[in-house]
């Protein structure tokens, strides 16, 4: 028997077929009470009225954008006080500009130091939990006694062990896709939760 041509079309139900399984197989590994210790951590930080600084690199800055798009608008509609959220990848010129002239490592760190209060929530989002910035704005944000969040996978990395809340994505080493499609389920779950609290009538 031939093997199928990477391009043929069955060779393309077949890698489709076998993401969507994966995506379905490990969302079920997700552990339901780790994604609500995140969403008791955003709702505290909504009632004191702190901030929620969410970072990522790559696809996971993108998925970071479109968490903070979700917080801050979304979430309006519980009737509650508004999320303060900020992507920390978002602001291009001074993103650039601390990668430029200090070095890419202090692209999300050099923001924190002007922003964080004690209180506030950093969540990073990190496929492999190593990336150097993501690590050194967690050590800044320990510092400055900001409460920190993991969304990871693979083994969870370096970040696995310095966030004060990490919720793993375990994987095999380099499967960002899969990584990054649960990635966007969970956050969009603690949205959800967001929206459906409600308003106390007293």
């Amino acid at each position: 028997m031939q093997p199928i041509p990477l391009h043929s079309p069955d060779s393309a139900t077949a890698v489709i077929s076998t993401h969507f399984a994966n995506v379905r197989r490990v969302l079920t590994h997700v552990q339901v009470r780790a994604v609500q210790r995140i969403v008791d951590i955003f709702r505290d930080a909504r009632e004191r009225g702190s901030f929620i600084y969410i970072a990522g690199n790559g696809g996971s800055s993108s998925t970071a954008s479109h968490w903070v798009n979700d917080l801050g608008k979304a979430t309006k509609r519980s009737g509650r006080r508004p999320l303060k959220a900020m992507c920390l990848s978002d602001n291009v010129s001074w993103f650039s500009a601390l990668s430029n002239d200090e070095g890419y490592e202090r692209s999300f760190a050099g923001q924190l130091e002007n922003f964080a209060t004690p209180g506030d929530v950093l969540a990073c989002i990190s496929a492999s939990g190593n990336s150097p910035n993501l690590v050194r704005a967690v050590e800044v944000a320990r510092l400055a006694k900001v409460t920190t969040v993991g969304l990871l996978g693979f083994d969870g990395g370096a970040l696995k062990r310095l966030v004060d809340e990490a919720l793993c994505v375990e994987t095999e080493k380099g499967m960002y896709e899969l990584v990054e499609d649960v990635h966007a389920a969970i956050c969009h779950a603690v949205t959800r939760c967001l929206i459906a609290d409600r308003a106390d009538p007293n």
